[in-house]
């Protein structure tokens, strides 16, 4: 499980818009149970109640149950990234092709130029075609199809020449 997503998703919780919440990871075989209410320590934190395998869940303040998500996820957070991130020059939707039936702009392995179309975003009902403005290749995609994005967020990681 991401250590980003679930800390989203207790974002959600502090937010007061979800009381409980229930995540099965059946790849990793983990389950998180999130809770808000009349079972939480006097610090009002969010309790998470992690279960790996067969065993019977555990209740963790939300701290300690993050704690291990962080520190393995960090050794992979502190790898040199591939590339130079390609960050959105708007926010909009990002679309990999010119339509649905189409190929994709880019793939990984693709080699750019500064007036490669990568991809469209489209804000305001307006189609913008970006161009790469770099030369290199792409080595990996960081937006799903169809996802909004914000300014600067990194879309691609290019791998310059």
């Amino acid at each position: 499980m991401d250590i980003k997503q679930l800390q989203r998703l207790v974002a959600l919780m502090q937010r007061g818009e979800i009381t409980e919440l229930e995540v099965d990871d059946n790849k990793n075989g983990l389950r998180v149970r999130l809770k808000r209410g009349t079972e939480q320590p006097a610090s009002n934190a969010p309790v998470v109640h992690v279960t790996q395998g067969a065993a019977a869940p555990v209740a963790l303040p939300l701290a300690a149950a993050i704690a291990p998500l962080a520190e393995a996820a960090a050794p992979a957070a502190a790898k040199e990234p591939a590339g130079k991130p390609f960050p959105s020059p708007m926010v909009g939707t990002y679309y990999r092709a010119p339509s649905p039936e189409a190929e994709p702009f880019v793939r990984v392995g693709t080699r750019v130029d500064p007036e490669t179309v990568v991809c469209i975003i489209e804000a305001m009902k307006v189609m913008n075609e970006i161009r790469a403005e770099t030369s290199g290749e792409i080595v990996e995609l960081l937006v799903e199809n169809g996802e909004p994005v914000e300014f600067g967020q990194p879309l691609f990681l290019i791998k310059p020449d």
